[in-house]
C-alpha cells in the first residue's frame, strides 16, 4: 500500500471528515506564518502519533508538494493506512484562497 496524491479541491472535501488530520512538515516559522486550519505542526507530530488512529485520513503538507511525498511514504511504512500528499503543498492551498 502506498500514499495517494490529493488536489486542493479533494483536500477540502476530505477535511469535512472530522477524523481527517493534516500534518504540516514545513519549518516552524512557515507554519506560524500560515497553515491549513487545524494542521499539526511537525514539532507536535510525535505526540500526535502516540494515540493516533492509523486508519484515519492523514494529509501531509509541505511547501510545494514535493517533500510531502517522501514523508507520506514514510508514514505508510510506519503503519498509517490512509495517507495523502497534498499536490502543490501549502502554496497551492494558499493560492486557492483557503487560508
Amino acid at each position: 500500500m502506498s500514499y495517494k496524491h490529493l488536489s486542493v479541491e479533494e483536500c477540502k472535501v476530505l477535511l469535512k471528515n472530522p477524523e481527517t488530520h493534516v500534518l504540516d512538515i514545513r519549518d516552524a516559522q512557515s507554519y506560524a506564518a500560515g497553515h491549513i486550519e487545524g494542521a499539526i505542526a511537525a514539532k507536535d507530530f510525535k505526540a500526535f502519533m502516540t494515540n493516533a488512529n492509523k486508519d484515519a485520513p492523514l494529509v501531509v503538507c509541505c511547501y510545494h508538494g514535493n517533500t510531502s511525498q517522501g514523508a507520506a511514504e514514510q508514514l505508510v511504512k510506519q503503519g498509517f493506512t490512509n495517507v495523502y500528499s497534498l499536490d502543490g503543498g501549502y502554496e497551492a492551498w494558499e493560492n486557492a484562497d483557503n487560508g
